[in-house]
């Protein structure tokens, strides 16, 4: 989706002094998607979302859609980061459509088949009833976010986003390159925020709430952090990190003095209003500080659970579902004791299959990006080196 499967990190030509890596990133991805694979645990075990229960340590996992925010940022982040290098030029629309979608869609497909074999012979989805013929249909187009049907998996909304934005990364780019940085987010953030205020009120723009508008400008954001791998020494050298925390600071505290209830009922303009924070922090990342939390996201186990984060996204619902009601409902009380019990077996669980299935529909479409070198590898033939990013 997604930042999830945008590990497109080509090595940056930059002074001597700067990172020849992007050090972090994959960590990132890492614990964004168990954070998402989490806050699924703690909805089935904390009844009565969107209001928090249970101890405060916990708490904080009813707020498992900041993470997607995280991803949408992070994508915008990785797909500028070549772009960037090249004064904003796409290097071909074809080309890039063709690496996205190969990118994107083998794995989607055999999670979506997954999905579907646990929803009609296991358990489907929690407050949906089992998939339809126009679920396979509706989500197999990634049109979910347009028409309604029986859902087979909770994360499968955000892919269908991550690709119409997929759609517009192009303009984005001419824009950026044409009129700059400053008027390329504040176009987008106004257009978004007209939809914002408008959809209360008017019913046929809340319809597009369904589209998560306000991504686009998250995706928009990231991009545009993107330069800083081709900025000029002094703004390189900016304190990102804590430009980063005194813009999520506000945030952070409106939603702990409103509580969950409000911040979920406010997503939209929540969302919006840490983006600069992501952004910020990806910056930050980037140039590599602070370089305690850049060593950590370093660290082999989130590289290792960064490099299969899309398959842990894609296929982790199904499993924790399944795991709650055939192990954990009835035999566990509801709040700390079923949610450690289902963490403690849905968690590992879902590690396991998704380091499994990516080995087999992710990591080969990364590593050969077209059909005649992922055939010549599977027939053990000698196969074109695989292209560089």
């Amino acid at each position: 989706m997604t930042a999830l499967a945008s590990s497109e990190e080509p090595t940056v030509v930059q002074p001597a002094v700067r990172r020849p890596r992007l050090v972090g990133l994959d960590g990132i991805r890492g614990v964004a998607a168990l954070c998402v694979m989490l806050h699924h645990c703690w909805l089935l075990a904390f009844p009565g979302y969107p209001a928090t229960h249970g101890p405060l340590y916990l708490a904080w996992l009813i707020y498992g859609h900041l993470a997607v925010v995280v991803f949408i940022t992070l994508s915008g982040f990785s797909l500028g980061v070549a772009p960037a290098r090249r004064d904003w030029q796409l290097g071909g629309a074809k080309r890039f459509a063709h690496r996205r979608a190969w990118r994107i869609l083998p794995p989607y497909w055999a999670a979506l088949v997954f999905s579907l074999i646990i929803a009609w012979t296991i358990v489907p989805q929690p407050e949906t009833p089992p998939p339809t013929g126009k679920s396979v249909l509706i989500f197999g187009l990634l049109l979910q976010d347009v028409f309604g049907s029986p859902s087979p998996n909770g994360a499968f909304w955000s892919i269908a986003i991550e690709a119409q934005l997929y759609i517009v990364f192009p303009l984005l780019l001419v824009l950026l390159r044409r009129a700059g940085a400053v008027v390329l987010l504040t176009a987008v953030t106004l257009v978004v925020a007209t939809v914002g205020v408008l959809a209360p009120r008017v019913s046929v723009v809340d319809m597009l709430m369904r589209f998560t508008p306000e991504f686009a400008v998250l995706f928009t954001l990231g991009l545009i952090a993107a330069a800083v791998l081709r900025a000029s020494d002094r703004v390189y050298r900016l304190p990102y990190q804590w430009l980063a925390l005194l813009a999520a600071a506000p945030v952070v505290a409106l939603m702990v003095v409103n509580g969950s209830v409000w911040t979920i009922t406010h997503y939209f303009w929540i969302d919006m209003a840490l983006g600069p924070a992501v952004a910020l922090l990806l910056a930050a990342v980037a140039t590599a500080r602070p370089r305690p939390l850049v060593r950590f996201l370093d660290t082999r186990p989130l590289r290792s659970l960064g490099s299969f984060s899309y398959s842990l996204y894609l296929t982790h619902a199904p499993i924790v579902v399944a795991v709650y009601f055939k192990l954990i409902d009835g035999r566990f009380a509801s709040g700390q004791p079923a949610f450690w019990a289902l963490a403690g077996v849905a968690a590992p669980l879902s590690i396991a299959f998704a380091w499994s299935f990516s080995r087999f529909f992710e990591l080969p479409f990364q590593r050969y990006r077209d059909w005649p070198s992922l055939r010549a590898a599977l027939l053990r033939r000698p196969a074109p080196e695989p292209a560089t990013p």
